[in-house]
């Protein structure tokens, strides 16, 4: 399953809205011999890509999916029914697909005689590459990072505005690398005025040659300045011009947007965080005091210290000289 779930986080993010699936096949005698993940929408499933390279030897072996397998003919056939034919006698899945759908899949193989196991590593797929896509098929709304990089004290730019670098070089490559794994990046306006990001990712991930660009989204009423870099050719940019989270969410999921990572400042952050719509946090804190300049969040809405927004740490871990903390919302 490990190695499922490896081959799932390779081709996260461009899989939308289907779910970056992995699978292992393992032959009678458990000998590895099919390994593939979700191909962009259109084609084959996680199951399918293992089963085409498993061949003959997936008969009487056993599939480890990161995710149920599918029982429904959606763009492609169930997934199901390629297990089945290809004489699998043996599934062991992650997680339960919440797809009213879709699921179903493991009764479908216990009915025709394939013994069904589930829950393997099922924190580590929940908590990993099917994170934002699980979130979306339960919720409807795209799932929501809100990254930032900040000085210890909390700072995310000097009392003079300045604001690069505080991350280390080894955080921002890796917030590059991340953004090739999402399906938009989101800011403000306010940010697009003071920064004039491009908001584009410039490390290619392993095995590509050309780096992936997600949906540049700026939010707010005001315009955007003329030459904006945000406007140029590079990736596709979504103004929506309202400050309401809600109806942002909502926009991204008539795309099909599932996963969006918040970078926009303190303003944009505190709306989110005020409607209770931000599903995790990863921040990064520079070893370094600044004293002064607006702290990472402005007003979310919390007035007295019963009111704060709990949340629970994933993760803590360096990144470089900087501190990474991943923390999602206490339920």
């Amino acid at each position: 399953m490990a190695l499922a779930i490896a081959a799932s986080e390779r081709v996260r993010g461009t899989t939308s809205p289907n779910p970056p699936v992995g699978c292992v096949i393992l032959d009678a005698d458990g000998v590895l011999v099919g390994e593939g993940a979700t191909k962009p929408p259109g084609g084959p499933h996680a199951e399918v890509v293992a089963l085409a390279q498993a061949g003959e030897r997936a008969r009487g072996g056993t599939a480890f999916v990161t995710l149920e397998p599918c029982a429904h003919h959606g763009r492609t056939p169930p997934c199901t029914r390629a297990l089945l034919d290809a004489g699998v006698a043996r599934v062991v899945h992650a997680v339960a697909d919440p797809n009213p759908k879709a699921a179903g899949g493991a009764d479908v193989l216990r009915a025709a005689g394939v013994r069904v196991e589930s829950g393997v590593l099922a924190d580590d797929v929940e908590r990993g590459p099917l994170r934002a896509w699980l979130h979306f098929a339960r919720t409807g709304r795209p799932h929501v990072t809100w990254k930032y990089a900040a000085s210890l004290d909390g700072r995310v730019a000097a009392a003079d505005g300045t604001s690069r670098w505080i991350s280390s070089e080894e955080s921002r490559a890796e917030v590059h690398d991340f953004r090739t794994k999402v399906d938009a990046i989101m800011v403000g306006t306010g940010t697009v005025r003071a920064d004039d990001p491009r908001l584009t990712a410039r490390v290619p991930r392993r095995g590509q040659d050309v780096v992936r660009q997600p949906l540049r989204v700026v939010v707010g009423t005001s315009d955007l300045p003329p030459g904006a870099r945000v406007l140029d050719d590079e990736a596709e940019t979504l103004h929506l011009r309202t400050h309401d989270a809600d109806v942002v969410l909502g926009a991204l999921a008539a795309r099909g947007v599932v996963d969006v990572l918040l970078e926009g400042g303190p303003t944009l952050a505190g709306a989110f965080a005020g409607a209770r719509r931000i599903d995790r946090v990863l921040a990064y804190l520079a070893p370094k005091f600044l004293g002064a300049g607006p702290s990472a969040l402005a007003d979310a809405g919390v007035s007295t210290v019963t009111g704060a927004v709990a949340l629970v740490v994933e993760q803590v871990s360096m990144c470089g000289p900087d501190v990474r903390i991943s923390a999602v919302p206490a339920r």
